[in-house]
């Protein structure tokens, strides 16, 4: 088990008491596991004070203003390949299957694709598998730790954090590709409408190869994410049309 990865989780999911009363134990954890670098650890332990600090009203509000109430936050992870598709539904019942093979039972109400949960099931890894699952959604991870410092919000320090636990390097034209994508604002509802309205995505489906659940999910968020960039190269330069994302 990597506790650490615990630790991501509950900084990542909605603040409450017991997670405020926890954060001594956290840091404890973070400095003996060791699993991050200095950098990662000084990244965690700034976000960990402003938790501290902050009014628990306060944080909560923050958070639900970030990651429920902004799409382009959402900390739903196929939210960002897959959109609303059919694609996205099968790519959940793979993550879920991937959970289960484990022994990871989901004792909540919240979708595979949610990064928190994600994050605990990392937890319950080896490291290096850990890393190599990390590895799958990291240019999501990074897209959104950018549209976090974009916002100078401190939760760009614990996407950070994460990022530096993968052993990937990141593909700078698929980040980009997910960050020319339109951001909304919760407080513009003209905007949100028309956001919403719009059709999704729909990625082709694949070669037919049957693969393991863990191998499909790698495959979907790569093929999706490499088809995204795609596509902003073909707005860019006017060739084959309009596609609707």
């Amino acid at each position: 088990m990597t506790r650490t990865y615990k630790v991501l989780s509950l900084l990542l999911s909605y603040p409450t008491a017991e997670i405020l009363s926890a954060l001594a134990d956290m840091r404890s954890v973070v400095e003996q596991e060791n699993l991050l670098p200095a950098k990662g650890r000084q990244l965690l332990h700034r976000f960990m004070d402003d938790l501290a600090e902050r009014d628990l009203w306060d944080s909560q509000e923050r958070y639900v203003f970030l990651f429920d109430q902004t799409r382009s936050l959402s900390l739903h992870l196929f939210e960002h390949v897959h959109g609303e598709s059919r694609d996205r539904g099968q790519a959940m019942v793979d993550l879920l299957k991937v959970y289960e093979d484990r022994g990871l039972a989901m004792g909540t109400k919240e979708l595979p694709d949610h990064l928190p949960l994600f994050l605990e099931f990392l937890s319950t890894l080896p490291a290096t598998e850990a890393q190599d699952f990390l590895a799958q959604p990291l240019q999501i991870i990074a897209a959104l730790g950018q549209r976090l410092k974009r916002r100078d919000s401190v939760y760009a320090d614990l996407f950070d954090a994460i990022r530096a636990l993968a052993a990937a390097k990141l593909d700078p034209t698929v980040v980009e590709a997910l960050l020319t994508l339109e951001e909304d604002d919760p407080n513009d509802f003209e905007a949100l409408d028309r956001i919403w309205e719009e059709e999704a995505v729909r990625f082709g489906g694949g070669s037919g190869k049957q693969a393991c659940p863990a191998e499909r999910i790698g495959d979907r968020l790569r093929a999706a994410t490499r088809e995204e960039a795609a596509v902003t190269t073909m707005r860019g330069t006017g060739t084959g049309g309009s596609v609707d994302a």
